[in-house]
Protein backbone atom coordinates (compact mmCIF):
# COMPACT_ATOMS: atom_id res chain seq x y z
CA UNK A 1 0.00 0.00 0.00
CA UNK A 2 1.41 3.38 -0.94
CA UNK A 3 0.32 7.13 -0.06
CA UNK A 4 1.38 10.88 -0.60
CA UNK A 5 1.14 13.23 2.18
CA UNK A 6 1.69 16.23 1.63
CA UNK A 7 3.39 18.90 4.47
CA UNK A 8 4.98 16.29 5.16
CA UNK A 9 7.93 17.79 7.23
CA UNK A 10 5.90 18.78 10.75
CA UNK A 11 2.55 18.88 12.58
CA UNK A 12 -0.20 16.77 11.03
CA UNK A 13 1.82 15.67 7.94
CA UNK A 14 4.57 14.04 10.06
CA UNK A 15 2.01 12.27 12.27
CA UNK A 16 0.33 10.92 9.71
CA UNK A 17 3.99 10.08 7.94
CA UNK A 18 4.26 7.63 11.03
CA UNK A 19 0.82 6.22 11.54
CA UNK A 20 0.93 4.83 7.60
CA UNK A 21 3.48 3.60 8.05
CA UNK A 22 3.37 1.74 11.29
CA UNK A 23 0.50 0.85 9.90
CA UNK A 24 2.49 -1.06 6.86
CA UNK A 25 1.71 1.64 3.82
CA UNK A 26 4.78 2.95 1.75
CA UNK A 27 4.75 6.77 1.91
CA UNK A 28 6.10 9.55 0.02
CA UNK A 29 6.04 12.56 2.02
CA UNK A 30 6.40 15.66 0.42
CA UNK A 31 7.33 19.15 2.17
CA UNK A 32 9.74 22.72 1.42
CA UNK A 33 12.34 21.58 4.13
CA UNK A 34 15.12 19.19 2.82
CA UNK A 35 16.65 19.11 6.20
CA UNK A 36 13.36 18.24 8.11
CA UNK A 37 12.53 15.87 5.69
CA UNK A 38 15.83 13.85 5.88
CA UNK A 39 14.96 13.73 9.76
CA UNK A 40 12.20 12.20 9.22
CA UNK A 41 13.56 9.66 6.62
CA UNK A 42 16.29 8.70 9.01
CA UNK A 43 13.30 8.34 11.52
CA UNK A 44 11.06 6.21 9.83
CA UNK A 45 13.20 4.34 7.66
CA UNK A 46 13.43 3.17 3.56
CA UNK A 47 9.39 3.03 3.70
CA UNK A 48 9.33 6.40 3.25
CA UNK A 49 10.40 8.50 0.49
CA UNK A 50 11.06 12.05 1.75
CA UNK A 51 10.54 14.48 -1.64
CA UNK A 52 11.56 18.55 -1.15
CA UNK A 53 8.41 20.49 -3.41
CA UNK A 54 6.95 23.50 -2.85
CA UNK A 55 3.35 23.00 -4.10
CA UNK A 56 2.19 26.26 -4.48
CA UNK A 57 4.53 26.15 -7.66
CA UNK A 58 3.79 25.72 -11.31
CA UNK A 59 1.72 22.84 -11.96
CA UNK A 60 4.06 21.47 -14.30
CA UNK A 61 7.01 21.40 -12.02
CA UNK A 62 5.24 19.54 -9.81
CA UNK A 63 3.92 17.11 -12.43
CA UNK A 64 7.34 16.97 -13.50
CA UNK A 65 9.27 16.08 -10.23
CA UNK A 66 6.38 13.47 -8.99
CA UNK A 67 6.96 11.72 -12.62
CA UNK A 68 10.20 10.50 -11.91
CA UNK A 69 9.71 8.85 -8.63
CA UNK A 70 11.19 5.45 -8.35
CA UNK A 71 9.46 2.03 -9.58
CA UNK A 72 8.29 1.29 -5.68
CA UNK A 73 6.73 4.85 -4.90
CA UNK A 74 5.04 5.32 -8.96
CA UNK A 75 1.90 7.40 -9.17
CA UNK A 76 0.47 4.46 -10.20
CA UNK A 77 0.65 2.43 -7.39
CA UNK A 78 -0.72 5.27 -4.84
CA UNK A 79 -3.79 4.23 -2.75
CA UNK A 80 -4.01 7.26 -0.68
CA UNK A 81 -3.38 11.33 -1.26
CA UNK A 82 -3.68 13.38 1.72
CA UNK A 83 -3.75 16.92 0.80
CA UNK A 84 -2.67 17.68 4.21
CA UNK A 85 0.18 20.90 3.50
CA UNK A 86 -2.00 24.40 3.76
CA UNK A 87 -1.47 27.56 6.24
CA UNK A 88 -3.24 30.50 7.25
CA UNK A 89 -1.27 34.07 7.51
CA UNK A 90 -2.63 36.81 9.48
CA UNK A 91 -5.61 37.18 11.80
CA UNK A 92 -6.38 41.31 10.49
CA UNK A 93 -9.67 41.94 9.36
CA UNK A 94 -9.66 42.17 5.21
CA UNK A 95 -9.46 46.00 5.06
CA UNK A 96 -5.97 45.84 6.72
CA UNK A 97 -4.90 42.22 5.19
CA UNK A 98 -1.43 41.72 3.24
CA UNK A 99 -2.51 41.00 0.07
CA UNK A 100 0.38 39.00 -0.59
CA UNK A 101 -0.33 36.75 2.11
CA UNK A 102 -3.68 36.19 0.96
CA UNK A 103 -2.16 35.30 -2.70
CA UNK A 104 -0.08 32.64 -0.78
CA UNK A 105 -2.86 31.16 1.26
CA UNK A 106 -4.60 30.51 -2.41
CA UNK A 107 -1.45 29.67 -4.02
CA UNK A 108 -0.59 26.71 -1.22
CA UNK A 109 -4.66 25.35 0.19
CA UNK A 110 -6.35 25.67 -3.27
CA UNK A 111 -3.74 25.40 -5.99
CA UNK A 112 -1.46 23.18 -4.40
CA UNK A 113 -4.03 20.99 -3.48
CA UNK A 114 -5.68 20.96 -6.62
CA UNK A 115 -2.31 20.05 -8.43
CA UNK A 116 -1.61 16.87 -6.40
CA UNK A 117 -5.20 15.87 -6.45
CA UNK A 118 -5.28 16.07 -10.39
CA UNK A 119 -1.78 14.42 -10.77
CA UNK A 120 -3.21 11.30 -9.29
CA UNK A 121 -6.79 11.03 -9.67
CA UNK A 122 -6.58 9.59 -13.30
CA UNK A 123 -4.24 6.74 -11.84
CA UNK A 124 -7.01 6.18 -9.09
CA UNK A 125 -9.93 5.95 -11.76
CA UNK A 126 -8.39 3.58 -14.29
CA UNK A 127 -7.62 1.29 -11.78
CA UNK A 128 -11.18 2.14 -10.03
CA UNK A 129 -9.46 1.97 -6.37
CA UNK A 130 -8.02 4.95 -4.30
CA UNK A 131 -9.01 7.39 -1.42
CA UNK A 132 -8.31 11.71 -1.73
CA UNK A 133 -8.35 13.25 1.92
CA UNK A 134 -8.39 16.71 2.27
CA UNK A 135 -7.50 18.73 4.98
CA UNK A 136 -10.57 21.34 5.04
CA UNK A 137 -11.03 23.45 8.40
CA UNK A 138 -14.23 24.24 10.56
CA UNK A 139 -13.42 27.89 9.46
CA UNK A 140 -14.92 26.48 5.72
CA UNK A 141 -18.24 26.30 7.32
CA UNK A 142 -17.85 29.33 10.24
CA UNK A 143 -16.86 32.49 9.65
CA UNK A 144 -14.70 34.25 12.41
CA UNK A 145 -13.28 37.91 12.66
CA UNK A 146 -9.72 37.50 10.80
CA UNK A 147 -10.47 34.19 8.63
CA UNK A 148 -11.51 36.30 5.29
CA UNK A 149 -9.17 34.44 2.57
CA UNK A 150 -7.98 31.44 4.84
CA UNK A 151 -11.61 31.00 5.80
CA UNK A 152 -12.38 30.98 2.03
CA UNK A 153 -10.01 28.54 0.89
CA UNK A 154 -11.15 25.71 3.10
CA UNK A 155 -14.94 26.43 1.89
CA UNK A 156 -13.22 25.74 -1.39
CA UNK A 157 -11.53 22.48 -0.09
CA UNK A 158 -15.30 21.15 1.13
CA UNK A 159 -17.03 21.95 -1.99
CA UNK A 160 -13.98 20.78 -3.81
CA UNK A 161 -14.14 17.68 -2.47
CA UNK A 162 -17.82 17.05 -2.60
CA UNK A 163 -17.69 17.70 -6.29
CA UNK A 164 -15.10 15.60 -6.58
CA UNK A 165 -17.87 12.62 -5.31
CA UNK A 166 -19.59 13.84 -7.74
CA UNK A 167 -17.33 13.04 -10.92
CA UNK A 168 -16.45 10.10 -9.20
CA UNK A 169 -19.74 8.48 -8.41
CA UNK A 170 -19.39 4.44 -9.27
CA UNK A 171 -15.55 4.80 -9.89
CA UNK A 172 -14.24 3.06 -6.92
CA UNK A 173 -12.18 6.49 -5.95
CA UNK A 174 -13.60 7.45 -2.47
CA UNK A 175 -13.25 11.15 -1.25
CA UNK A 176 -13.18 12.71 2.57
CA UNK A 177 -12.71 16.15 4.25
CA UNK A 178 -11.64 16.52 7.74
CA UNK A 179 -12.36 19.56 8.95
CA UNK A 180 -10.99 20.44 12.54
CA UNK A 181 -11.30 22.79 14.97
CA UNK A 182 -8.70 24.02 17.27
CA UNK A 183 -5.28 22.16 16.99
CA UNK A 184 -2.76 22.45 18.96
CA UNK A 185 1.10 21.14 18.99
CA UNK A 186 1.64 22.11 14.86
CA UNK A 187 3.49 25.20 13.14
CA UNK A 188 0.05 26.19 12.29
CA UNK A 189 -0.54 29.27 14.89
CA UNK A 190 3.30 29.96 14.82
CA UNK A 191 3.24 30.56 11.34
CA UNK A 192 0.04 32.42 11.61
CA UNK A 193 1.80 34.83 13.76
CA UNK A 194 4.78 35.41 12.12
CA UNK A 195 6.65 33.69 15.01
CA UNK A 196 4.97 35.48 18.20
CA UNK A 197 5.30 33.11 20.80
CA UNK A 198 3.03 35.42 23.20
CA UNK A 199 -0.10 35.50 21.15
CA UNK A 200 0.42 31.62 20.52
CA UNK A 201 0.62 30.28 23.97
CA UNK A 202 -2.40 33.35 24.78
CA UNK A 203 -4.40 31.24 21.83
CA UNK A 204 -4.02 28.29 23.84
CA UNK A 205 -3.71 29.10 27.02
CA UNK A 206 -5.99 26.70 29.16
CA UNK A 207 -7.26 24.81 26.49
CA UNK A 208 -7.05 21.23 25.38
CA UNK A 209 -7.06 20.84 21.75
CA UNK A 210 -6.89 18.33 18.88
CA UNK A 211 -3.64 17.26 18.24
CA UNK A 212 -1.64 15.74 15.28
CA UNK A 213 -1.98 12.11 16.34
CA UNK A 214 -5.66 12.73 16.76
CA UNK A 215 -5.79 13.62 13.11
CA UNK A 216 -3.39 10.84 12.35
CA UNK A 217 -6.27 8.46 13.67
CA UNK A 218 -8.73 10.27 11.70
CA UNK A 219 -6.82 9.34 8.59
CA UNK A 220 -5.98 5.90 9.36
CA UNK A 221 -10.19 5.27 9.92
CA UNK A 222 -10.73 6.63 7.05
CA UNK A 223 -8.68 4.48 4.94
CA UNK A 224 -9.66 1.41 6.98
CA UNK A 225 -13.35 1.76 6.10
CA UNK A 226 -14.41 -1.02 3.69
CA UNK A 227 -14.77 -0.04 0.20
CA UNK A 228 -18.04 0.05 -0.85
CA UNK A 229 -18.61 3.51 2.17
CA UNK A 230 -17.13 6.62 1.48
CA UNK A 231 -16.71 9.14 4.42
CA UNK A 232 -17.48 12.83 3.03
CA UNK A 233 -16.69 14.81 5.55
CA UNK A 234 -15.83 14.63 9.64
CA UNK A 235 -16.00 17.89 11.38
CA UNK A 236 -14.20 17.41 14.82
CA UNK A 237 -13.53 20.06 17.77
CA UNK A 238 -11.93 19.93 21.15
CA UNK A 239 -14.33 19.90 24.42
CA UNK A 240 -13.13 23.35 24.76
CA UNK A 241 -14.24 24.84 21.25
CA UNK A 242 -17.88 25.20 20.27
CA UNK A 243 -20.03 27.59 18.33
CA UNK A 244 -20.54 30.88 19.65
CA UNK A 245 -23.68 33.13 19.01
CA UNK A 246 -24.42 35.95 15.79
CA UNK A 247 -22.77 38.85 16.13
CA UNK A 248 -24.98 42.41 16.51
CA UNK A 249 -23.40 45.67 16.69
CA UNK A 250 -24.86 48.66 17.94
CA UNK A 251 -23.79 51.34 16.02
Amino acid sequence: MLALVTGASSGFGYHICKKLINQGYNVIGIARRTEKLETIKHELGTNFLPITLDISESYEKTLDKLLSLPTKFSLKEIDIVVNNAGLALGLEPAYKADIHDWYQMLDTNIKGLISITRIVLPYMEEKRDGIIINMGSIAGSYAYPGANVYGATKAFVEQFSLNLRADLAGKGVRVSNIEPGLCGNTEFSLVRFRGDLTQVKKLYDRTNPILPEDIANVVLWIASQPKHININRIELMPTSQSFNHLQVTHN
